[in-house]
């Protein structure tokens, strides 16, 4: 994930491509990220026994829109079937991440290309849904103000860190933190303070 991912799907669209896909890696802020900026969330996941269903953060899950086990071949096919049975199960006990959609779970082997078919058809009935009830179109609108908001947060903390006033006190406020003598919310209205040359509204 990248600051400008946005801006180059934007160019992938109106360069005629009608399917983009944004792929990131592991569970963390950047697949929070990738569901405020896509049409459509999948989670692929590998054969899992209970143990590793326990330990995935609940959130990731809650995100997705589908949920593929890979390697449903060979020695791991039944364990992918159990899998997708434990992850089936768990989703009944969350709120779905979309509106008038449930999160199938599906198996596919990438290396025999079974069931990759059934996940694509899947993709495109999930397009189809959503396309009749305006849900994309409601989706999109929501993102485009949150990108906005992610524009103003990142220009303002740009702007902050190179203010040559807030740059000439960091690194002793970092050490003030640091060493306890100063909390970080004293620290932090202080530097905002010196960037803004005012306390902050509201403190």
């Amino acid at each position: 994930m990248a600051r400008r991912t946005r801006e180059a799907l934007l160019a992938c669209e109106a360069a005629g491509f009608d399917v983009v896909i944004v792929e990131t890696v592991g569970v963390g802020q950047s697949e929070t990220a990738v569901a405020d900026m896509v049409d459509m969330f999948l989670l692929l996941l590998l054969p899992a026994g209970g143990d590793e269903l326990q330990g995935l953060k609940k959130g990731i899950v809650e995100l997705a829109d589908l949920l593929v086990i890979n390697k449903a071949d060979g020695e791991l096919e039944a364990a992918a079937g159990r899998a997708a049975a434990e992850y089936a199960s768990a989703l009944n006990l969350l709120r779905p991440a979309t509106p008038d959609w449930r999160p199938p779970v599906l198996t596919c082997s990438a290396l025999t290309g079974r069931g990759v078919a059934e996940v694509w058809e899947t993709v495109g009935r999930f397009r189809r849904v959503q396309g009749e009830h305006g849900a994309f179109e409601a989706k999109r609108a929501r993102q485009a103000k949150a990108w906005m908001w992610n524009e103003v947060s990142e220009s303002l903390l740009a702007a902050l860190k190179a203010d040559p006033e807030v740059a000439r006190r960091l690194a002793a406020l970092e050490a003030e933190v640091t060493a306890g003598r100063i909390t970080p919310t004293v620290a932090a209205l202080s530097l905002l303070k010196s960037f803004l040359g005012r306390a902050p509204a509201g403190k």
